[in-house]
């Protein structure tokens, strides 16, 4: 590929990835929020929770790459609306692990088949090749990206 330039964000893969990232999360946002009163923040702790329970809430941030203010609000308002609940490690009192209520798993059971759909829809044009592609491309990306760190100099 020949070296570019200058940058022509509709080509710019940060750019394009950032864009579709955003365009998918509104579109499944409204839902989220008008049929189970979820942010998508509050649905990603529930999800990396309901995967892996006992996690801190910085564990959370750190497997969702989310800011780790975005990850205490939507803690503090899992925790209010009895989603989630909250104890002390027992080897570090000062370390809280996070888990899904009885109520929080009834969520995630509601939400999970929705989730699923609007993800066959989404991929629903690409062929089974493609979708392996895009699937190697993507777990490849992330490594390089978490590999390269903040970008002070590449």
């Amino acid at each position: 590929m020949p070296r570019r330039t200058s940058l022509e964000l509709d080509r710019f893969l940060p750019f394009r990835l950032s864009v579709l990232s955003n365009t998918v999360s509104t579109a499944i946002a409204g839902a989220y929020h008008e049929r189970f009163r979820l942010s998508i923040p509050e649905w990603r702790v529930m999800a990396v929770l309901a995967n892996n329970p006992g996690l801190s809430a910085a564990e959370v941030a750190q497997r969702t790459a989310m800011d780790k203010v975005a990850v205490s609000r939507a803690v503090a308002s899992l925790l209010k609306q009895r989603r989630i609940a909250r104890q002390l490690a027992r080897a570090d009192r000062r370390r809280s692990l996070l888990q899904l209520t009885a109520a929080g798993q009834r969520v995630y059971s509601q939400v999970v088949p929705f989730a699923l759909a609007y993800e066959r829809a989404l991929i629903e044009p690409l062929s089974a090749r493609e979708r392996a592609t895009i699937d190697r491309a993507l777990r490849i990306l992330l490594g390089r990206a978490t590999e390269l760190g903040p970008a002070h100099t590449v």
